[in-house]
């Protein structure tokens, strides 16, 4: 199974003509957000950094299937890179209807190695970067009179393991700004809301972690399986729609109730 494939119907329009930003497209789950909405009719435009094959392969997929793209090189650490590439964004598709804020390295160190290094380049990224990106999405979508703004952030938000501390410091903050920037936006009819995924499989996993075997995975998700980039895409895609114009402050997790299982369990399961 391809991770970043769009699932469903390649032909559905219920985001035609929507004007998609979505940083971090150039690989796993940007990219698989990136090819869905795309397939879903919208104009899609999305940054990259370290991935220009990556891009290429997001700009073929959805060009494969008729769809509209462009990407634009940007070292998102950098929060003035994120900015201008909103920027160009923007002005070539002529508005902007929703932003997409993926992007963000998971750097897993144990507590006592962390390194100002390490917290700097996670937050800037994850949360600075992503902030300074949203308020210019923002000065954008005040034109149009309505907007929606995405926070990626993920289950480690919630409930974390070892190694993890500066990345779930830092999604636990998206959760935060979500529902601060909710609050705030809302009479802008700008929605905001955070996508949670759990274990999402992507196509680093190989190299980054080979200990990985997708059943033995399964095995500690509900529902049976590990999760794919559609699976997080699909959910985008209902919150750029029409269909979620109530919908707005809330952190949406997409991890096949990993999260809501007790670590505890009886031994007839």
């Amino acid at each position: 199974m391809n991770p970043t494939a769009a699932k469903g119907d390649q032909n559905m329009s219920w985001l035609k003509g929507k004007r998609v930003i979505v940083t971090g497209g150039g690989t796993g789950i940007g990219q698989g957000i990136a090819v869905r909405l795309a397939a879903e009719g919208a104009h899609v435009c999305f940054s990259y950094h370290a991935s220009g094959r990556g891009a290429e392969e997001t700009l073929r997929q959805i060009k494969q299937q008729g769809g509209q793209a462009a990407a634009f090189p940007a070292d998102l650490e950098r929060m003035e890179e994120g900015v201008r590439m909103v920027g160009q964004a923007v002005a070539q598709m002529g508005g902007l209807d929703a932003l997409v804020c993926n992007a963000g390295p998971t750097i897993t160190r144990p507590l006592l190695e962390v390194t100002p290094a390490d917290w700097d380049r996670t937050h800037n990224i994850h949360l600075k970067t992503a902030f300074f990106c949203a308020q210019a999405a923002v000065r954008s979508m005040q034109a149009a009179g309505r907007g929606r703004l995405i926070f990626i952030g993920s289950v480690h938000g919630r409930a974390s393991i070892p190694l993890f501390g500066a990345y779930a410091a830092a999604k636990g903050g998206l959760e935060g700004l979500t529902r601060q920037m909710a609050v705030e936006l809302a009479p802008l009819r700008i929605t905001v809301n955070c996508v949670a995924p759990g274990l999402i499989e992507v196509e680093s996993y190989a190299r980054e972690y080979p200990e990985y075997r997708r059943e033995d995975a399964a095995r500690q998700i509900p529902i049976g399986r590990v999760g794919f980039p559609a699976d997080v895409a699909a959910m985008v895609g209902f919150l750029i729609s029409e269909q979620s114009d109530f919908t707005t402050g809330q952190t949406i997790i997409i991890d096949g109730g990993q999260l809501a299982r007790l670590a505890l369990q009886r031994s007839d399961g």
